[in-house]
């Protein structure tokens, strides 16, 4: 099984990125794009996937510089010359899985859309995807299909996407601070955002300091929230002692009904003091989601081990809801994350808004 062998060396960590935020682009063909990959359907390590070819000859706005992501523990990770746009993987080339994970672009992949005044960018990409070409070599489709999964020594399949290979991406310190500030100036993050975010971090690392600071800082954060509009003490811990069994609930949730999130206090009473709920993480980033109203998105049961590229399948579905993303605002080593990953909901957090779709059949809450 291949796994380090495209490691790439230890770069500088400088604005190499030629699109910005907001700007047209236009994905190039797949032609052009097979003749940037080397033998294994890569460039700089970075797997260009199957479900990548239905967005050839399409036009987006760039979404996200995708200058760093997260890795399976929760790290960050310093990516080259990439960006994010709003296309998700649909998982058909990888055993169906339904993660939904935003889509890392290699800007050679990427052309300026006319009329949107990137000609600079337009010149060093041609350049740039020139080069690739030479030094690649180019596949084919059939590649690309096959390298998706790999064949274990024990016989089994394991899958090979962009989100199994960040974990060998450059590692990125969480105190290297020109990565915030790439944050901000590439438009990622907003001021008000970057700011807030800032601040938050201070605060909660003070608070965990060990100097006795913790409870009256939470209090005080708690009591003057009100203030400023914030959301409750995010990483606030669940009321349930660790090996006592949490409650579930089964909604039979279907894509397109409404739901709204319950209050914070209400969930932190189905979690334990390990802040899960029968194995699923209650992470702190989907506390600003908590009393208000979206509309389901899908029914996830299957979904790829980051680490080992397993399929995994769920005992308990979890809910997708509609934009509803990690936001990396409360998230240690992992601040601002730009990869948008959907989360993960029980049924149990959220509560129907209005009458089920035909089919959908509420079962009462019970004890697991």
């Amino acid at each position: 099984m291949k796994t380090r062998a495209w490691l790439q060396p230890e770069t500088k960590m400088t604005n190499q990125n030629k699109f910005s935020v907001g700007d047209w682009v236009e994905v190039r063909s797949k032609e052009e794009i097979l003749q940037t990959l080397d033998s294994d359907g890569r460039i700089d390590g970075m797997p260009f996937m199957p479900e990548m070819f239905q967005f050839c000859g399409k036009k987006f706005q760039v979404f996200k510089s995708a200058h760093k992501t997260c890795d399976p523990d929760f790290r960050s990770r310093r990516i080259q010359d990439a960006v994010h746009l709003q296309t998700r993987c649909d998982g058909s080339g990888h055993g169906g899985c339904q993660a939904g994970c935003l889509i890392f672009w290699k800007e050679v992949w990427l052309k300026p859309s006319n009329g949107n005044g990137a000609s600079a960018a337009a010149s060093i990409t041609e350049s740039h995807a020139a080069t690739s070409k030479g030094l690649n070599g180019g596949c084919s489709e059939s590649v690309v299909a096959d390298r998706a999964k790999e064949t274990e020594p024990d016989g089994s399949i394991s899958y090979v996407c962009q989100t199994t290979r960040v974990q060998f991406e450059t590692p990125l310190a969480w105190w290297d601070i020109r990565q915030y500030v790439e944050d901000y100036l590439s438009g990622n993050v907003p001021l008000g955002r970057f700011l807030g975010g800032t601040l938050y971090s201070f605060y909660y690392n003070i608070s965990q300091s060990g100097l006795g600071l913790g409870r009256p800082m939470r209090w005080l954060y708690n009591m003057t929230r009100p203030l400023w509009g914030g959301i409750t003490w995010p990483r606030s811990m669940g009321h349930i002692a660790v090996g006592q069994t949490t409650p579930s609930g089964d909604l039979n949730l279907q894509p397109g009904e409404m739901v709204r999130v319950k209050s914070h206090e209400e969930i932190l009473k189905t979690v334990n003091t390990e802040s899960k709920n029968r194995g699923l993480w209650w992470d702190a980033e989907l506390v600003p989601y908590c009393g208000g109203t979206y509309r389901v998105l899908s029914r996830v049961t299957t979904i790829l081990d980051e680490k080992s590229g397993k399929m995994q399948v769920m005992k308990n579905p979890c809910i997708i809801l509609d934009a509803v993303v990690c936001q990396a605002r409360f998230s240690a080593c992992r601040m601002f994350c730009p990869r948008n990953t959907y989360a993960y909901w029980r049924e149990i957090w959220l509560e129907r808004v209005g009458p089920p779709l035909a089919g959908s059949e509420s079962i009462s809450s019970v004890n697991r």
